[in-house]
């Protein structure tokens, strides 16, 4: 089909309102309605009440959906957000102390100088180069303390970690040539290196998409990452591999990590009081129906 020109209108927040209520959205509250309507952008809420919808051709809703219900799955979509973050900020701190310390224990302070230790088929030159134009361009203070009192191009690794974003340090582990090198992090947390690689590089995408505030919520992802076959146990009677797009085999993931990480935590109880203010229907981010009975969430 040729493509065509967009003639659609721009529409005011009171057109936005009125064509809401045509299409059978009950608005309870229109001066509500009308402050968020002027704050989120109508396009971006669209993604809320699409499951409302009955038919997605005259987007006619489900008759009695209203505002609320899509503000509330919009909020609930925010705080998940934020809640992901929070694992992920103590996930990569945890990552980067680990990586710094193995290797800094078995090769010395400077193992990423070293080409030989990573794969050939990686750009090596082309990690360092970008950091050490980090380096340079960071402002904390131990850093630039370390490039003007030592001849070494990079600080050493347990300083470089410091100044790498998840994503670069995912890659700079995964490129690490040796699986046992891998494995001196993977094991720390009972997982397998192939395992633990793939979710590094899954996280750093998901912690993007919190980062610009994207939906997390009924969301199917492109980066999904490798299940374990072998061990941990937990894991394995806590996934649900029938959904490997959807957001709960990441949460899995990330309380299992939580619980070596910060064994005090509660963040699971944070989650359950989520779901269940907001009378969210887990099945639509994957979770299965007994997930409450597996054994990561017991």
């Amino acid at each position: 089909m040729p493509k065509q020109p967009y003639t659609k209108p721009a529409l005011t927040i009171d057109q936005q309102i009125a064509q809401l209520r045509t299409r059978g959205m009950v608005i309870n509250d229109t001066p509500l309605a009308k402050h968020y309507l002027s704050q989120i952008n109508y396009y971006r809420l669209t993604a809320y009440w699409l499951p409302f919808e009955i038919n997605h051709t005259t987007h006619a809703f489900q008759p009695g959906t209203t505002f609320e219900q899509v503000l509330d799955l919009y909020i609930f979509d925010r705080e998940l957000r934020l809640l992901i973050l929070d694992a992920i900020e103590r996930i990569e701190v945890a990552m980067r102390t680990q990586l710094a310390y193995q290797l800094g224990h078995r090769y010395g302070s400077h193992p990423h100088l070293d080409p030989t230790l990573f794969k050939q088929s990686w750009s090596h030159v082309q990690y360092i180069s970008q950091l050490q134009k980090d380096a340079r361009d960071s402002k904390e203070v131990f850093i630039q303390h370390l490039l003007a009192n030592y001849v070494e191009p990079l600080p050493p690794i347990w300083a470089a970690v410091e100044i790498m974003t998840l994503g670069q340090l995912s890659k700079w582990y995964a490129n690490l040539k040796s699986g046992a090198d891998r494995n001196l992090v993977a094991h720390i947390y009972d997982c397998d290196e192939v395992n633990l690689v793939s979710f590094l590089h899954h996280l750093s995408t998901i912690r993007n998409l919190c980062a610009h505030h994207s939906r997390l919520w009924n969301r199917e992802f492109i980066f999904t990452f490798k299940l374990p076959r072998q061990r941990p146990q937990i894991l394995l009677s806590s996934f649900n591999p029938k959904e490997p797009r959807r957001i709960y085999n990441t949460l899995v993931m990330l309380h299992y990590l939580m619980n070596i990480i910060a064994p005090n935590h509660h963040w699971y109880q944070r989650l359950l009081d989520m779901l269940t203010r907001h009378h969210i229907e887990p099945t639509r981010m994957g979770f299965p129906n007994d997930w409450k009975m597996r054994a990561i969430w017991r």
